[in-house]
């Protein structure tokens, strides 16, 4: 195969690489750990990047050596088969995620140093130490063992971003059983998707949650979730929110007896928890992580991307829905503490996450694109209005960041705090592309792929392309591609979501465009793109004009296809500043705006005003399912309500579907 390259100009340099990035940060300690034990010696990140695709057993050995991880049984090999699907890693191996979070390293010196520091609007600010959090993990893991509990049973969570769920979770882990988790936030029937799949027979929950100024009672929720699971045989309640859940093993029952500090040796491949597709486009998929494909992947990402290490810290917003949890719990591996949040993230206003950041003194602070965006719309000024002298990243993920967002984090925070803008998923629990100090920042564009990620646009035709949109693809395995699908025994749904397109290729989904200077734009999810008489628009582009405009906070567009071959229809959906209508002038000023800033095929051929743009609890917009209503499918056939943040936010789109019928 051979590459289009296409030549530009690059867009304006937001940060350059630091001088002294090769003796402060850990991928420079990296670099002079490469030099000193393997002889290899990289000038700057492409070299890296490209070593690290094309010698993927050595860069991932290097990677198991230089974090230290600790093998119960050495592996035969680093990549035992090496094609996609069915890649084999660390073939033999034996070791633990839970040991590597919490395990002591040599003396327990850090027992007493803060691991965790959890704030909620249920109950006050609560904070576990190295050594407390060990206890309650060995206290937790004898708990469930007396509930049965052991290598290969599932245990599942209907629970809050709280340190509970934390010391639940690596207790499982430590057992060798397998962690599944939702919101308390999501609806019986979603959990009951959910959870149903892989049969679990412990279930952890709470009867409710303070969200805000306003108490949430889920009690009859979960008595639907228990009869909704025949398999669970112990219910374990949490106290958070209102009165107990009847018929319960309390937390304090499960925690009452000491235990040992204890994990059991699986093999590299064996499942740690199953995360779920969103389910907004169908029965959500159960993909199953193992312990040492996260594990190796978080402490390269963790490590050399994010930049963090021991004594750091991290707030990031997260459910326990989203992989960013996952994420979240997994700077436990690096020795960095973590910030857990729960409840209404903008309560009592739009500073609360910056204010937490300044108490907790946090080096790294993740935030998704929407709220900075709103931050910068808002005139907050976080590093003027509170002390985040600690901070060195903001992270960005969850949707692509316009331009102006790039240029407001510079702003606010200056050329010493690195800006870093990544994307990947559920899939693969980590990011695809993203930054890292030893990449420049561009203006608008993620700054390349990740490490060990031989991540690539493909034509429709397989072939690799620079400078213009492609699939997202990934040729190479990597470790914490999912080892397999709950209930797919042969393998055939997981094969037709990722190898359907390209043999022995995987397709992500989004649509992306890698620039000639290393840079990556996310233009969408590909099957959301719009196809405007043969040629490609990825939704991204519209929504970085649009809302850029004052009248407008959201908006989503979608694209109707015409079976004759025709343009078809393209219709924007705009959500509208209160007091503000849309009439003729302001049409006309959504499409004066996208004719100038991107192509006459960008302009609509219908505009309406919704309520509230539909999007999932993580915050993606939902065009897929927007466009199948529309086309006349049923909302039940394509969305559950309760995965939507706005359970209402389909509504007008049905309403606007029985008027075109």
């Amino acid at each position: 195969m051979t590459s289009t390259q296409i030549t530009g100009e690059a867009p304006e340099l937001l940060r350059p690489v630091a001088d002294d990035v090769r003796g402060t940060t850990e991928i420079g300690r990296f670099l002079g750990w490469l030099e000193r034990e393997r002889g290899l010696v990289f000038e700057d990140y492409p070299g890296l990047h490209r070593w690290s695709v094309d010698d993927p057993e050595a860069f991932w050995s290097a990677v198991a050596g230089f974090f230290g991880v600790r093998f119960s049984t050495p592996p035969d090999r680093v990549l035992g088969r090496r094609e996609m699907p069915g890649a084999e890693w660390f073939p033999g191996a034996t070791l633990n995620y839970a040991e590597h979070a919490v395990g002591l390293l040599d003396t327990g010196a850090d027992d007493a140093e803060v691991a965790v520091l959890a704030y909620s609007q249920t109950r006050d600010r609560q904070e576990l130490t190295w050594g407390r959090l060990r206890e309650q993990v060995a206290r937790a893991r004898a708990g469930l063992e007396r509930l049965g509990v052991g290598r290969g049973d599932r245990v599942v969570a209907y629970l809050p971003n709280i340190p509970e769920t934390l010391v639940a979770f690596l207790a499982t882990a430590s057992l060798g059983a397998v962690w599944a988790s939702c919101a308390p936030e999501f609806g019986a029937r979603s959990v009951v998707d959910r959870f149903g799949q892989i049969e679990p027979t412990v279930l952890l929950t709470v009867s409710g949650y303070g969200y805000g100024d306003k108490e949430i009672d889920r009690r009859a929720q979960v008595a639907e979730i228990r009869s909704g699971l025949p398999t669970v045989e112990h219910v374990v309640h949490v106290p958070y929110g209102p009165d107990p859940v009847p018929d319960t093993v309390s937390w304090a029952e499960l925690l009452a007896e000491p235990g040992d500090l204890a994990f059991d040796p699986v093999p590299f491949a064996h499942p740690l928890y199953v995360l779920f597709s969103s389910g907004t486009t169908g029965k959500p998929k159960a993909i199953v992580h193992s312990h040492g494909g996260i594990l190796l992947e978080h402490l390269k990402n963790h490590g050399l991307s994010w930049d963090l290490r021991a004594g750091d810290r991290i707030l990031w917003f997260s459910t326990t829905a989203w992989m960013m949890w996952n994420a979240l719990v997994s700077s436990l591996l690096v020795r960095a503490s973590i910030v857990m949040i729960d409840g209404n993230p903008l309560h009592p206003d739009i500073r609360w996450q910056w204010r937490l950041a300044a108490e907790t003194g946090a080096t790294l602070t993740g935030a998704s694109p929407g709220y900075l965006m709103a931050c910068r719309a808002e005139g907050v000024r976080p590093a003027r209005e509170f002390d985040l002298s600690r901070v060195r990243q903001i992270g960005a993920a969850g949707s692509p960041l316009p331009p102006e967002g790039y240029r407001w984090v510079a702003a606010e925070f200056g050329p010493d705090v690195l800006l870093n803008v990544g994307s990947g998923g559920t899939d693969v629990c980590s990011g695809i592309v993203q930054g890292g100090p030893l990449q420049p920042v561009w203006v608008g564009e993620i700054s390349g792929p990740c490490l060990g990620v031989d991540a690539q646009a493909f034509d429709e035709e397989g072939r690799p392309v620079v400078g213009e949109l492609g699939e997202l693809v990934i040729t190479t395995p990597m470790p914490s591609m999912p080892v397999g699908f709950w209930g797919d025994p042969d393998g055939e749904r997981y094969r037709n979501t990722y190898f359907d397109r390209y043999p022995g290729v995987w397709r992500h989904g989004d649509w992306v465009r890698f620039s000639p200077w290393g840079g990556a734009v996310i233009a969408g999810r590909s099957d959301a793109t719009l196809n405007r008489g043969g040629v490609r628009l990825g939704t991204a582009e519209f929504y970085r004009v649009v809302e850029e405009l004052p009248e407008v906070v959201d908006s989503l567009v979608v694209h109707l296809e015409d079976p004759a071959g025709g343009n078809g229809e393209l219709q924007l959906y705009v959500q509208l500043r209160e007091g503000v209508a849309l009439d003729d002038a302001l049409r006309r000023r959504i499409s004066t705006a996208l004719r100038a800033e991107l192509s006459p095929r960008h302009i609509p051929d219908r505009i309406e005003a919704v309520p509230v743009v539909p999007k999932n609890r993580t915050g993606k917009k939902l065009e897929l399912p927007a466009k199948k209503i529309l086309l006349g499918a049923a909302l039940d056939d394509v969305a559950s309500r309760d995965v939507l943040a706005d359970p209402t936010s389909l509504d007008p789109f049905v309403a606007l579907a029985r008027s075109r019928a």
